[in-house]
């Protein structure tokens, strides 16, 4: 039962950030907006902090949930496929919890109280999925984390950037010219460059 009241009280706080955004957010204005009190968010979350977290790391998950079920076909290019996800993280309707993701990340880096739960998986989950998504193109798990860090940092420093200057355009242009290139050959970790024709799957490239 506290599960479910834990579970419940945190989607109804992921729908009213997307909502209302975070400015100037307190537990007790977030908790009179879903129906609850300050004292039951304590009790479930610990505090301010904590409650951000697993909201930050329940949008991730549902993300990478949704990530999983793009239309992945290794016949598609990895160009499209790594615009694909560029066009769905780059979402508007994403960018409240894409501020407080970076706000919140600042914070756990520096060792802010209560915001340390939020550095569990904030990279290894991502790497996780895609190197599961790139096994579909046959990359050797190796190979595909590897790039997959890259594709991270690059993915997440552009967001940061969107976020920052508003400037779409120019965003999306740099994206453009990541998986232009990827697609022409991104070396493998080994410095060796795999070969594929229109007659082979590609591998040693991860769908980032």
């Amino acid at each position: 039962m506290a599960g479910e009241l834990r579970g419940h009280l945190l989607s109804r706080a992921v729908d009213h950030i997307a909502e209302h955004g975070v400015g100037a957010l307190t537990l007790r204005g977030l908790a009179a907006g879903i129906g609850t009190s300050h004292r039951m968010l304590i009790y479930h979350f610990g505090s301010k902090e904590g409650l951000l977290v697993e909201v930050v790391r329940e949008v991730e998950s549902r993300q990478r949930a949704a990530l999983a079920t793009l239309d992945l076909d290794p016949a598609n290019s990895l160009a499209d496929t790594i615009r694909a996800m560029w066009h769905r993280l780059a979402d508007p309707a994403l960018w409240p919890y894409e501020r407080l993701f970076f706000e919140m990340y600042g914070q756990a880096v520096q060792g802010y109280p209560g915001t340390a739960g939020l550095l569990e998986g904030v990279v290894d989950s991502w790497l996780d999925l895609n190197v599961e998504l790139a096994a579909r193109w046959d990359v050797p798990a190796e190979v595909a984390r590897t790039h997959a860090r890259l594709g991270l940092a690059v993915i997440r420093g552009l967001l940061l950037d969107l976020l920052a200057t508003g400037d779409r355009a120019g965003t999306d242009a740099a994206l453009e010219t990541f998986a232009a290139g990827y697609e022409a050959g991104l070396p493998s970790p080994t410095g060796v460059r795999p070969v594929a024709d229109d007659s082979t799957p590609t591998t040693g490239r991860a769908p980032f």
